[in-house]
């Protein structure tokens, strides 16, 4: 089954040194968008990326750029507001290496390990949606929204959960 969002590339088909590519989402495509990143919804999403191959090495370098405009809720307010996210980024493959090879080899763990290609090949989209993921904000909020604890003087304050218990009778 074809994924609604996806730009698959097979590594045996990529030609040595740089190459780039653009990728946008149409409207049936953001709203898939929208679905995986569990938001109200996506207003736009593109990506420019370079990819420069050594064959030889096996190393597989992309970079670029992602634009998003995004529809969120904010945490505090709980209104709906637009925020547009621009992050470049720069991954690395290894494109014959293994789980085991780059589990067994590394001692450190401090290490940055080159990631690795599954089945041949590898999808630009993915790779564009996991780096807007990645620079998300956990909680979004508006511009200038802080959230500050309310407490009431009249409400009673509590210490024991059981002093209820002491006004039942025995």
């Amino acid at each position: 089954m074809q994924k609604e969002f996806s730009y698959p590339l097979k590594i045996d088909e990529l030609g040595q040194g740089e190459q780039r590519y653009k990728i946008s989402a149409d409207k049936a495509q953001l709203k898939t968008l929208s679905e995986i990143l569990q938001i109200p919804s996506v207003n736009s999403f593109s990506a420019e990326m370079k990819l420069n191959f050594q064959k030889k090495k096996g190393i597989l370098n992309i970079s670029g750029k992602v634009k998003a405009d995004l529809g969120l809720i904010s945490v505090i307010s709980l209104t709906l507001f637009n925020k547009v996210y621009e992050t470049e980024f720069n991954v690395l493959y290894d494109t014959n290496a293994t789980y085991e090879d780059i589990y067994t080899d590394d001692e450190d763990i401090n290490l940055d390990v080159p990631d690795i290609v599954i089945d041949g090949k590898i999808d630009l989209a993915d790779i564009a949606i996991e780096q807007l993921a990645l620079v998300m904000e956990d909680y979004p909020r508006l511009e200038g929204e802080e959230f500050t604890e309310v407490i009431e003087d009249n409400a009673p304050v509590r210490n024991n959960p059981f002093a209820v218990l002491e006004k039942l009778k025995k």
